[in-house]
């Protein structure tokens, strides 16, 4: 990786390694075929991650997280991102909207997630309401000092069942400028509880073992005190968590763009036809000099939009450049070491087979390309009133 980094960063990059060539790569052709994480493997990963004091690393330290900056956590991510995320999430992010708990929210959800007692799941996505999520049917009404909720989620990810679930409901119509505009509550709300199912989704091509859940609600009754934040701030909190996960996104695609690199290149030197390493023809070393150099500009986008949160000054745009063009830029390394791997590149025994479908998906979630490209292109246009 051709980046400037303290000692500091090299020192937690290089301790970062050394556990994921000790604890996680050894797993991954096991976890693939298995289709999930058996549970003592998970522990134990998450046990090590304590031990090396990488659990929670994206939380400040004074709630007793890793506290890394932004810059120092892409770089963490980047690493992170090399492998499958059924193995990797085990190391433990807890999600950072979970800051916005208060009095006994604390001791119940944040502190236990830290301590790496508890995990949860962020229940956004619907079935008929993807990236728009205005279009959102979970719904909650209040009752007395209480809530019922009902609705469905899909698509929710989780490495394993959670203890909970940061649920985004309805709560209300507001009306603006604009007109009505739907007033959206995030609630806290406890697998067991009354009325909440939960079941394993279908299994997916890609990310194969990281699993993902459909949520169900009938009539689920909380108390008030379960709303996470301020009522109908549901997407408030959300959008803070959205755009520092698509900067998270394109750092982990950049390390799974570099593993990629390095596989291409080893195979491009020791292959050899018509006497000559491939290589050396055109039409494979184009490849390498394309994706090498697709890489540096990924790095670029990815440590830019860091640095610039660090700063307080990183724009809606700046994390949508960096997820969409890493994103597309891994789709391109993965499709490229495949061809030059040949027949090869589709067969179980190397991972190269794996990476490109596992690319797949990260042009489709926390954003697709589309998504991205209207956040980039309305940045453009609206200081014209367009």
């Amino acid at each position: 990786m051709a980046m400037d980094m303290t000692d500091e960063q090299r020192m937690l990059l290089d301790s970062l390694k050394a556990f994921m060539d000790q604890e996680i790569y050894p797993h991954e052709v096991a976890v693939e075929r298995a289709g999930e994480v058996p549970a003592e493997l998970g522990e134990r990963i998450a046990g090590r991650a304590r031990e090396m004091g990488f659990y929670a690393f994206n939380l400040p330290e004074a709630v007793g997280g890793g506290g890394l900056d932004n810059a120092t956590r892409a770089l963490f991510e980047r690493e992170l991102g090399k492998t499958t995320h059924a193995l990797h999430e085990f190391v433990g992010r807890p999600t950072e909207i979970l800051m916005a708990c208060e009095g006994d929210q604390v001791e119940r959800y944040l502190n236990p997630c830290i301590a790496g007692e508890k995990t949860e799941c962020f229940a956004l996505t619907e079935p008929g309401a993807g990236s728009d999520i205005m279009s959102m049917q979970t719904r909650a009404r209040a009752e007395g000092s209480d809530w019922m909720i009902n609705g469905t989620k899909h698509f929710i990810s989780c490495v394993k069942e959670p203890h909970f679930a940061i649920v985004f409901a309805q709560t209300g119509v507001d009306r603006t400028p604009k007109g009505e505009r739907k007033r959206v509550t995030a609630f806290l709300v406890d697998v067991g509880t009354k009325g909440f199912d939960i079941r394993r989704g279908p299994r997916p091509v890609s990310q194969r073992a990281y699993k993902n859940f459909v949520l169900s609600f009938g009539d689920v009754r909380v108390p008030a005190s379960q709303i996470l934040g301020e009522e109908g701030k549901g997407l408030e909190l959300a959008n803070k968590w959205l755009g520092m996960g698509r900067v998270w996104v394109a750092a982990g695609c950049c390390g799974k763009t570099e593993r990629l690199l390095g596989l291409a290149i080893e195979w491009a030197a020791s292959r050899f036809q018509f006497g000559q390493p491939i290589g050396r023809f055109q039409g494979t070393g184009f490849k390498l000099a394309d994706m090498a150099t697709e890489l540096r500009a990924g790095d670029l986008l990815v440590m830019d939009a860091a640095r610039k949160a660090d700063a307080g000054r990183m724009s809606s745009d700046d994390a949508a450049m960096a997820k969409l063009f890493c994103s597309e830029m891994l789709g391109r390394a993965a499709d490229h070491t495949l061809q030059i791997h040949g027949g090869m590149g589709l067969m179980e025994d190397l991972p190269v087979e794996r990476l490109w479908r596992d690319a797949r998906l990260e042009r489709i979630w926390d954003g697709t390309s589309e998504v991205q490209r209207h956040i980039i292109s309305r940045s453009l246009l609206r200081p014209h009133g367009a």
